[in-house]
């Protein structure tokens, strides 16, 4: 839902009433991802796409039916081998879509929860506001539950990094403090995924009875699966040395949705005017201006340098980071030596194993562009768990989602 937020958000500023449609789950080869969302509103006006075209008309009824009965529905979608013209996936996947109506209400006195009969128009107005966030920048994660008991089907929860929150998921307080935390982590990540909470002790005296003391859950009788979608600023690549291959780069990681700064100690060299695409241009040492980031677990690090006295210190600090990706240009015969510098600087193995040199995949690329495409290919790759071979013949699934390791970094001087 919240990859077209924008859109949304100036419709609930409009006052329209309209209908969301969004993946939840996803099996087999399916073309979105969950968190991908469709929108109808009461004028039959549609935006987004939750199937590339398989099944968006039958979810474009199923958004007009919800507007009509002001009721959520989690609909399931697949191939069907009797009738491959019927409703369906002709890719062979499966998908599972949750559509809910959205009709936000006026606000209320200050101390007014409203009862438990408004709490359609209460997870409407939290849905509202996880689309104003999203659209305005700010990090927040929006957890709706997908699968539980029916009573609380669509119920949702928006979740800021400071852990403040807003609207309830309507079960035990212990499903919010649950999912609070839950939301949080994948906030941190910057990950759309789903999340199976358990029914956790109903009681202080069942959890005695256990022998422990009582843990984190549902305590709806029965386990609930979330949809958690993150909004949180763009991941940052950070290109170290400003060559011609760099100006090639932040066009693709600019297309890659990268937030992207370059860095070269060279103020000739580091110019708008080289690098018109690029977020941020910094004149510094390598080194230092890594030095005085604050980088997460999806930070991308490309060294472009090809000089030992930027690369060597710079790695030195960069391999020791949880970010996403190091990778450093160069031959191969530049490699080994720049492995050496490291070794001597007091790298362990470990450390020298997580940098990807030479950089990129092995496309044959000549041009700058070509290595671009290269390098990105690389990162994709890793971030997404692929293999980087051909997809004809082989059998490994064409989609895949590594899961990233969980956490942010401070300043790492």
């Amino acid at each position: 839902m919240l990859d077209i937020a924008e859109e949304l958000h100036r419709w609930v500023e409009q006052g329209r009433e309209f209908a969301v449609a969004t993946v939840v789950a996803t099996n087999g080869s399916a073309p979105r991802q969950p968190g991908a969302a469709l929108a109808v509103d009461s004028d039959g006006t549609a935006i987004g796409s939750v199937s590339g075209g398989c099944v968006e008309g039958a979810v474009y009824d199923l958004c007009q039916e919800a507007l009509r009965t002001g009721e959520p529905v989690l609909e399931r979608f697949g191939y069907s081998d009797e009738d491959a013209f019927a409703v369906g996936l002709t890719c062979g996947g499966i998908i599972d879509i949750l559509v809910q109506p959205v009709r936000t209400s006026a606000p209320r006195p200050a101390g007014d929860s409203g009862s438990a009969g408004e709490w359609v128009d209460s997870t409407a107005d939290t849905l509202a506001a996880g689309l104003a966030a999203a659209a305005t920048g700010e990090a927040a994660a929006v957890a709706r539950i997908i699968q539980g008991p029916a009573e609380l089907l669509g119920r949702a929860l928006l979740v800021r990094p400071d852990g403040s929150h807003t609207g309830t998921l309507g079960g035990h307080p212990a499903l919010d403090r649950t999912a609070i935390e839950e939301a949080r982590a994948l906030l941190d990540a910057g990950r759309t995924t789903t999340v199976e909470i358990g029914e956790g002790f109903a009681s202080e005296e069942e959890a005695a009875s256990e022998g422990g003391a009582q843990r984190s859950g549902s305590r709806c009788g029965r386990p609930v699966v979330l949809l958690v979608e993150s909004s949180a600023p763009a991941p940052r690549m950070i290109v170290f040395g400003a060559i011609d291959f760099a100006a090639a780069l932040v066009r693709v990681g600019k297309f890659l949705n990268y937030h992207v700064t370059v860095c070269d100690a060279r103020p000739v060299f580091a110019t708008r005017t080289r690098f018109p695409d690029a977020d941020e241009i910094v004149v510094d040492w390598p080194h230092r201006y890594l030095d005085s980031q604050e980088l997460d677990s999806r930070t991308v690090l490309c060294v472009l340098t090809h000089d030992a006295k930027f690369d060597v210190p710079l790695l030195e600090r960069a391999l020791k980071l949880p970010v996403a990706y190091v990778g450093a240009m160069g031959s191969r015969r530049t490699h080994l030596d720049r492995q050496q510098r490291l070794r001597d600087v007091g790298l362990t193995e470990l450390e020298l194993n997580r940098l990807r040199s030479p950089i990129g995949l092995d496309l044959g690329a000549r041009t700058p562009e070509e290595t671009a495409l290269s390098i990105a290919a690389e990162i994709v790759a890793n971030r997404r768990g692929g293999t980087g071979i051909p997809l004809t013949g082989a059998h490994t699934p064409i989609h895949h989602d590594a899961a990233r390791p969980v956490g942010r970094i401070g300043s790492v001087a």
